[in-house]
């Protein structure tokens, strides 16, 4: 591990808004596992709206959100510790109070939060995990996860350059009937289905902040799509079967696209 890396860690030993339990094997014993039920109380010392955004990456999105709307708490989680340093650190400076930060595994999040703690989670430009459904932060095998968290009726946020991730999360939606507020296969200039009348305020939000890798995939000429939708109490989760197109562009890695 670099030098640079290994200072990161270290400063984000003494962020007052940064939690970490990176390894399955630290979650009976990690403190912040005792911050499950309790984050209102006794982190953002407030009742509003607990928001996650899951795969946080830097974090600039999060901190962004939580500077948009500071009537919300918001949680950036993620494994990549050098990475979520960034926003931790600027939200630090910033003196930011709605914003924290939990380094974890995605597929421990039920561990940190009681149900019925978290009213929306954002899972901004994830990895499509073409070749593994339940990889996918959209599957139905992380639906029960977070249906452990969320309030009844809960929101979703997925907010994609790939239309590989676009079209399943579409089809998992559709399959298992949850109510879709949002629909768009390109956000900054139409609505995909007419049919759910989405008002332009409703995309708002997701227009007015990009992340850095999302101002490049724009200037390549991608297209973002975003698609918002309500978690039901109900115990539906059926895996859609259907075939997708894979992402071209995506074996190049994210420096080339064969998508004008």
């Amino acid at each position: 591990m670099g030098k640079n890396k290994l200072k990161k860690f270290a400063e984000m030993e003494t962020f007052h808004n940064v939690f970490q339990c990176g390894a399955r094997e630290c979650v009976e014993e990690s403190p912040v596992v005792a911050m499950r039920g309790k984050w209102h109380a006794e982190y953002f010392k407030n009742d509003n709206p607990i928001v996650l955004e899951l795969g946080c990456g830097r974090g600039e999105y999060t901190v962004g959100l939580a500077a948009r709307n500071p009537d919300k708490n918001y949680i950036g989680i993620d494994i990549k510790g050098a990475r979520m340093w960034a926003g931790a650190k600027q939200a630090e400076l910033a003196g930011i109070k709605n914003v924290a930060f939990l380094r974890t595994n995605i597929e421990m999040i039920s561990h940190f939060f009681a149900p019925d703690e978290v009213a929306e989670i954002w899972i901004t430009f994830p990895d499509p995990q073409m070749k593994k459904a339940t990889k996918r932060l959209t599957s139905t095998y992380f639906m029960a996860r977070y249906r452990q968290l969320l309030k009844p009726n809960g929101v979703i946020h997925l907010k994609t350059d790939s239309p590989f991730l676009y079209t399943y999360t579409q089809a998992m939606v559709k399959e298992n009937q949850y109510p879709i507020l949002v629909d768009t296969d390109d956000l900054y200039n139409r609505i995909a289905d007419a049919g759910y009348q989405t008002p332009e305020s409703a995309t708002d939000e997701a227009r007015a902040l990009q992340t850095h890798y999302e101002h490049q995939w724009l200037d390549r000429g991608l297209t973002i799509k975003y698609i918002v939708w309500q978690l039901p109490e109900e115990p539906s989760l059926i895996e859609p079967e259907i075939e997708i197109e894979k992402d071209t562009y995506r074996s190049y890695g994210r420096n080339y696209t064969t998508q004008n």
